[in-house]
């Protein structure tokens, strides 16, 4: 007898620890959690309460960096010197890597945040920096430079899709200052999530975005209903 085929699988990730959503129950909808390292936001201790809840759960684990910009949480655009960018990612790995084991559980994956996530879309320097203050940790983001160079170094490329945000002609997330960067009716959500699979390897929706949580739970089911296995990075 031949063995049945596999059924895909798919990830389903969302920003944690930045203080502004509902971690518990975005954490029992979600596979994988992209954890605020304090520089844009979070703390220690809510670090170590999301990194336990994910270890309870089997929620994946990942570095989501920034920019040092609590201010700006993270979203302004910031030009940061190669070496000191390097070290500032690699104090924010570090920092979760060591929360992270404590709590039972391990730094699965890194993600930048916001401006950096596009800003090293383009911008070599600022890619290596990432890169090389991030050890050898798998690399979720969107086409661009990041995921060339991680994936000529040999690490693992995780390529994501953004369900609750509109995207321009070439692929690229329309910018949160224009209209139509952001997708807020549910069925609009779950509709792009959908369109999303077999492209991506992650579907990501934003903590931070009203109805978050019913949101994530709507993808998921749909995805699930698709015949779709739900398994973190």
């Amino acid at each position: 007898m031949h063995a049945p085929p596999s059924r895909q699988t798919i990830d389903l990730n969302a920003d944690l620890g930045e203080e502004v959503t509902d971690d518990p129950a975005l954490l029992a909808v979600v596979t994988s959690a992209n954890v605020a390292c304090g520089y844009h936001a979070g703390s220690a201790a809510i670090m170590r309460a999301v990194c336990e809840e994910a270890a309870r759960l089997g929620v994946s684990v990942g570095a989501q960096v920034s920019y040092d910009d609590r201010a700006g949480f993270g979203r302004v655009a910031r030009d940061v010197a190669y070496d000191v960018l390097r070290d500032q990612v690699a104090d924010q790995v570090g920092t979760l890597t060591e929360i992270a084991a404590a709590a039972g559980t391990t730094v699965r994956y890194l993600k930048p945040h916001g401006a950096l996530y596009h800003r090293v879309l383009d911008d070599e320097e600022q890619a290596r920096a990432v890169l090389d203050g991030s050890g050898h940790l798998p690399v979720l983001g969107m086409p661009g430079r990041l995921l060339t160079l991680a994936a000529d170094a040999g690490r693992t490329v995780l390529h994501e899709g953004f369900p609750d945000r509109g995207y321009t002609a070439d692929g690229r997330l329309v910018p949160r200052s224009e209209p139509g960067a952001l997708l807020t009716e549910e069925h609009e959500i779950v509709a792009q999530a959908l369109a999303l699979v077999g492209s991506v390897d992650s579907v990501c929706l934003h903590g931070d975005s009203p109805g978050a949580v019913a949101h994530a739970s709507a993808v998921r089911r749909a995805l699930e209903a698709s015949g779709l296995v739900l398994q973190g990075l």
